[in-house]
């Protein structure tokens, strides 16, 4: 599975952006799809994710102001962030749950970078 990632940029607090991860290869095994986000000095972070029957979770830090998605026919996910605060500021990743049991593998995409300015 190869993941890329869009849309990342520089906004303003306040301002929205959409990021998007373009699956390709074999993505018909994909179990869940995930954002990530990792800022300097901190630990990479869950943002949200969302399973093959779309059932959504997200990190405390971003209920109500981010909304993750997925088109499976374009198979496509999407990280709508509305209300960004500094503290979003990160470079995010795609990532892939894939296969079962011994064969389950984590893919991960280049990462976009989010710079929110104040």
């Amino acid at each position: 599975v190869q993941l890329v990632e869009s849309g990342g940029g520089l906004v303003q607090v306040g301002g929205s952006l959409r990021l998007s991860c373009a699956a390709s290869g074999s993505t018909f095994n994909i179990n869940a799809l995930g954002w990530y986000r990792l800022a300097p000095g901190n630990q990479r972070e869950l943002v949200a994710v969302i399973t093959s029957g779309g059932i959504t979770d997200y990190a405390d830090s971003v209920k109500g102001r981010f909304t993750i998605s997925r088109d499976n026919a374009k198979n496509t996910m999407y990280l709508q962030m509305t209300s960004l605060k500094p503290e979003d500021t990160a470079v995010y990743f795609c990532n892939a749950d894939v296969g079962y049991g011994p064969l389950r593998t984590s893919y991960w995409g280049q990462g976009t970078q989010v710079t929110v300015s104040s």
